[in-house]
């Protein structure tokens, strides 16, 4: 069992069952804000900075929503699952778009390679919590 899943289990409200689904994404949205917070400061040191202006935009912006969503996924206490929806589709939007963008420069720049596999596997993360939720 993965330390965050265990500690979730733990919690008072949870007692034992977890959502699996919600936890891979948490730990996906984790995961993924450092990456894109990496990415944007690479892109500042790149010659052609100017054309990368959306890419360091897009990667602050994704960073800032997988971190808010893993947060808000995490609080299990008096649990709005409609805010954690509308989180994880402001997520999965902000990774699909950063994502996009990365793409457009990863022949040119490994670090936009890297980033937009992240935002990928988070955006998928984020999708799947959000089916989860909403059959139970």
């Amino acid at each position: 069992m993965h330390h965050l899943q265990q500690m979730i289990a733990a919690h008072p409200d949870v007692i034992g069952s977890t959502n699996d689904a919600l936890v891979s994404c948490i730990e996906e949205c984790f995961a993924c804000a450092p990456v894109c917070i990496s990415c944007a400061d690479a892109c500042l040191r790149e010659e052609m900075v100017a054309q990368l202006r959306q890419c360091i935009r897009l990667n602050l912006d994704c960073a800032d929503l997988c971190l808010a969503a893993g947060k808000l996924a995490t609080r299990r206490t008096g649990t709005d699952e409609a805010l954690i929806v509308l989180a994880l589709q402001a997520c999965a939007q902000a990774c699909m778009l950063c994502a996009d963008e990365c793409e457009r420069h990863a022949e040119e720049h490994e670090h936009c390679r890297i980033c937009a596999e992240h935002c990928r596997r988070c955006e998928q993360a984020c999708l799947e919590a959000e089916r989860s939720i909403r059959v139970h």
